[in-house]
């Protein structure tokens, strides 16, 4: 009888390169799974590692594209911030790996993924309620939740004995006292010196984005255009007769990317709430996709009716929830996804940003959608506006603040 196949989402780094050889111990023949979405990796040199510790194959998919058009934009267009400060970058990543793991899975039928995310985090949840989505039928391996795997290894100084044992090669560099997760929307920096909420993150620890004292002392302005919400086109610099023209999505990012980094432009330093009831400290690193959501918002405001506005804030909070939680592929985001998209039918034009320092500033704008009437608020013409009419609309809402401040009075006396 032949081994079953399993699919391993794969890094190259201690965890998943012992998770690999245990799973092979365990008599499984493992095929791993790495998804290229902009990080800083050397897909060569982790697929000849794979293959020396025994794996059947590795498949390297580059999935940049499908991540910023499928996945960040959108997320852009939708205004997904969790907490009100975290743009979801690790969170938006783990549908778009999903997908390509579970395509490749039905490819080369196996019946099981695996993965080597920990018992604590986000991400176990997220992959695997993506797969599950997909794929009904399939079954996942989580080593890091099963007793004869975390009761062996206990952590890392566990790990590397092991790794010893089996010849596997193990990076020569020490490994910083911190994890990360990287793609080219974001980097993240958790756990270790960084757990203690009142640790002062350690000097050069950010890999995107430079200090302020670093960063360009000149300010960059670039125009951002939208349709329906989305982010199409950057020009820098702006209104020049030589401007840089840049349509294609994935070179939009890249290019706001290395702008904001210069800059400074998108850093923070934040405690949020687990889906599984943690809190948690985190680094993030967003030069772009900052960028991106400043100017989006502010062309909301200028072209949104108000209550739609308003209506839609709530609804992307819910969305973010929904993404931050690993629900992406469930019926509820489904829906509200396509009402934030019936939002953005107004959201048309160009957004006039300058960058400088760490900081972001709105210059200018316009859109040919704009519910903006320059004639009705002018303060030089009556744009038929009638001012009589004012009188009436205070009197009403002041019946209310008039009651209760007599109402105070009585009860006073």
């Amino acid at each position: 009888m032949g081994k079953e196949l399993i699919i391993l989402a794969y890094s190259g780094g201690l965890d998943t390169s012992c998770i690999l050889k245990w799973l092979i111990q365990k008599n499984y023949d493992v095929v791993c799974y790495m998804a290229d979405i902009g990080q800083d990796e050397d897909f060569s040199q982790a697929t000849k590692k794979a293959m020396s510790i025994g794996a059947k194959d590795v498949i390297v998919e580059d999935l940049r594209k499908q991540f910023v058009s499928d996945y960040m934009l959108p997320a852009i267009q939708m205004g997904l911030v969790y907490e009100s400060r975290y743009y979801l970058g690790t969170s938006l990543a783990r549908p778009c790996i999903s997908v390509g793991i579970v395509n490749t899975a039905k490819k080369l039928g196996a019946k099981y993924i695996s993965h080597g995310a920990t018992g604590k985090g986000n991400d176990q949840v997220r992959f695997e309620l993506s797969v599950y989505s997909l794929w009904p039928e399939g079954k996942v391996i989580a080593p890091w939740r099963l007793p004869e795997f975390f009761n062996r290894f206990q952590g890392r100084k566990d790990l590397l004995e092991f790794a010893k044992q089996e010849n596997i090669p193990v990076s020569a560099t020490p490994k910083a006292p911190w994890s990360t997760d990287e793609n080219i929307m974001h980097i993240s920096y958790e756990s270790g010196v960084l757990e203690d909420p009142a640790t002062i993150p350690p000097n050069g620890i950010y890999k995107m984005t430079r200090d302020l004292q670093q960063a360009e002392d000149y300010p960059s302005v670039i125009d951002i255009t939208f349709e329906k919400g989305l982010p199409v086109s950057i020009t820098i610099p702006s209104g020049q007769e030589k401007a840089l023209l840049i349509k294609d999505d994935l070179k939009i990012v890249e290019t706001l990317n290395k702008l904001g980094g210069q800059h400074g432009v998108g850093r923070i330093d934040i405690v949020e709430n687990r889906f599984l009831g943690l809190k948690s400290r985190g680094l993030y690193e967003t030069p772009a996709g900052t960028i991106l959501h400043a100017a989006h918002l502010d062309l909301e405001a200028f072209a949104l009716d108000k209550e739609v506005l308003r209506l839609k804030k709530y609804l992307q909070d819910r969305m973010s929830d929904f993404v931050y939680n690993g629900f992406w592929f469930s019926p509820e985001a489904t829906y509200t996804k396509k009402c934030l998209e019936m939002s953005q039918e107004l959201v048309n034009g160009t957004v006039t940003i300058q960058i400088f320092k760490g900081n972001l500033t709105i210059l200018a704008r316009k859109s040919p959608t704009s519910l903006y009437n320059k004639d009705l608020v002018s303060m030089d013409i009556a744009g038929g506006f009638s001012p009589e009419d004012s009188s009436g609309f205070i009197n009403i809402n002041a019946i209310r603040l008039k009651e209760y401040a007599r109402f105070l009075k009585n009860i006073k006396n």
